[in-house]
């Protein structure tokens, strides 16, 4: 269970720290590296407090099954906001997130505000990296907050659920940074979506089987039946994904929509 909760929350951090990341290279770029790191770290320190204080308080005050079945039912919702997501990029139906398109229009952005690279440290600069990285790492605080107190056994303590989790979370973090710094280009080789779709697959299998546990549901074979779970969620997603795509086929076959046909044939 530990190592699930680690390889969950390092691939769900790493997909907001990607996001995160193309702004902060923007404004290292565009400014300078001073404000870009130092929003940066403001917000890592933000989310630092606010993961210890609310996981704890959670962990201490809400009984143990309550809290596995509130947090099993938004995991649910999370992953398959996620799993919505990753699926219709599969199926053509929704395109690719292009980091480095959103690269260029955030630095096109700023020399528009007739920014220019600076020494000393720039307020907006400073704001712009701090309002992202807090609103991306928002999302792998829940990550985390979820994953550390449900995870919580006989010989795991709230502590120890919790520090799991951040620590998945932190090295996703320090991957991200450590590759996108030498590269300085926006990660766009990192196969985001492939990374979405696993991490809704886990979320959503994680709720499941917290909120079945919530339930007072003793699930067969114990933990080893998160495996059963993700088989099962990740053969539903591979149907839809065919068929969405057969369908997708049929209407942009020729003759589909009867009203294009005049239109096709005047041309």
């Amino acid at each position: 269970m530990a190592w699930a909760i680690l390889t969950a929350a390092f691939l769900a951090s790493a997909v907001e720290f990607v996001e995160a990341f193309t702004i902060v290279l923007v404004v290292g770029l565009t400014i300078n590296w001073r404000s870009s790191l130092v929003g940066t770290a403001a917000a890592a320190a933000t989310l630092a407090l606010l993961v210890g204080a609310l996981g704890l308080a959670l962990v201490y005050w809400i009984p143990l099954a309550l809290l596995r079945l509130v947090i099993g039912i938004l995991l649910i919702l999370f992953g398959l906001k996620w799993l919505k997501k990753a699926i219709l990029r599969y199926s053509g139906l929704k395109p690719l997130h292009d980091e480095e398109a959103i690269f260029e229009e955030q630095m096109a952005a700023l020399r528009a505000r007739g920014e220019q690279p600076r020494p000393r440290l720039e307020p907006f600069g400073v704001a712009l990296s701090y309002k992202t990285v807090l609103l991306e790492g928002l999302e792998v605080a829940f990550i985390v907050i979820s994953f550390g107190s449900s995870a919580i056994t006989p010989s795991c303590s709230a502590g120890c659920a919790l520090g799991t989790a951040a620590l998945g979370a932190s090295a996703a973090g320090l991957v991200v940074v450590l590759v996108g710094l030498l590269l300085q280009a926006p990660l766009k080789r990192v196969p985001e979506n492939t990374l979405k779709f696993l991490v809704g697959i886990m979320l959503t299998t994680f709720g499941t089987f917290w909120s079945g546990e919530g339930l007072g549901i003793n699930w067969p074979l114990e933990d080893a039946f998160l495996l059963v779970l993700a088989a099962f969620y990740l053969l539903c997603s591979a149907l839809l994904v065919l068929w969405l795509r057969d369908q997708a086929r049929r209407r942009a076959a020729p003759g589909f929509s009867s009203a294009s046909l005049p239109e096709r044939g005047g041309r």
